[in-house]
């Protein structure tokens, strides 16, 4: 799908893959949607944009707020019209343990990333049905394929961003509509900062997968809806482990958990 001239909605566009993807869709032409809860960073990126010589507009709203999405939707359609592209990104949650996780802390997790991506996509998906055109973007995590130890509500998390990607791809099989589900593994973002403790659990295994900056992430996935691609995956080495993982799913899995974290 081109990018030229779209509306282009991103979610989580704060910081990270989402700020990087905003400005990634604008240089490419697309007038940009950014959502996220703190005005104060959406505006950083959005003045960013502009500078740029883009076209970037701020909607501050709670993605786990199903209402609070329905209202700002309807907002968005009133001043800028139906997104041609929606990229699903807010994303939230510490790596723990079952026993360090509360039941509150894991509902956050599903609701950022999956009933934020679910009530995005629901608020939409009307319009573009009855357009028939359109792209859907999810970014997840190779979690969502294998596993590793000390992160247990984070990646069923994604798992579910997967089932429900795969799932829509399916529902909107014969139609304009195009589905693209974004994996990768460590991204350089603030997301360790601020979730301490986080990064020490990744799989030694995965250390020997280059990290991927939030811009090469952004590239990636602008690329991912100009081809029309079912599933992005990268670096390369990540992709191979995909690949690997599909032929050879039992070895991958036990090489994720054995060289996984272990508490002391």
């Amino acid at each position: 799908m081109i990018v030229k001239d779209r509306l282009v909605l991103v979610t989580g566009a704060s910081s990270g893959i989402g700020a990087a993807t905003a400005k990634a869709m604008a240089r490419a032409g697309g007038r940009v949607a950014l959502i996220a809860r703190s005005k104060e960073l959406l505006d950083r990126v959005a003045a960013e944009i502009g500078s740029a010589g883009g076209d970037a507009r701020v909607y501050p709203v709670d993605l786990a707020d199903a209402e609070a999405v329905s209202a700002v939707a309807k907002r968005i359609t009133e001043e800028l019209g139906t997104p041609d592209i929606i990229v699903n990104n807010a994303g939230s949650g510490k790596w723990l343990f079952v026993d360090e996780t509360t039941p509150a802390q894991a509902a956050q997790m599903m609701a950022v990333p999956y009933f934020a991506a679910f009530n995005v996509t629901h608020a939409f998906l009307p319009a573009i049905l009855k357009r028939n055109s359109g792209h859907f973007v999810f970014i997840s995590s190779v979690g969502s394929r294998f596993v590793w130890p000390g992160a247990t509500a984070y990646i069923a998390a994604r798992w579910a961003m997967r089932g429900f990607s795969e799932a829509l791809r399916a529902d909107l099989n014969g139609t304009g509509i195009g589905v693209t589900l974004y994996e990768s593994g460590v991204v350089t973002s603030d997301y360790w900062k601020n979730n301490p403790g986080s990064r020490e659990r990744v799989p030694k295994m995965g250390k020997l997968v280059p990290e991927v900056t939030p811009e090469q992430a952004a590239d990636a996935i602008v690329d991912g809806v100009l081809r029309d691609r079912r599933h992005v995956v990268v670096p390369f080495m990540m992709k191979l482990t995909c690949w690997n993982h599909a032929l050879f799913p039992w070895a991958v899995q036990w090489l994720m958990t054995r060289t996984g974290y272990r508490r002391s």
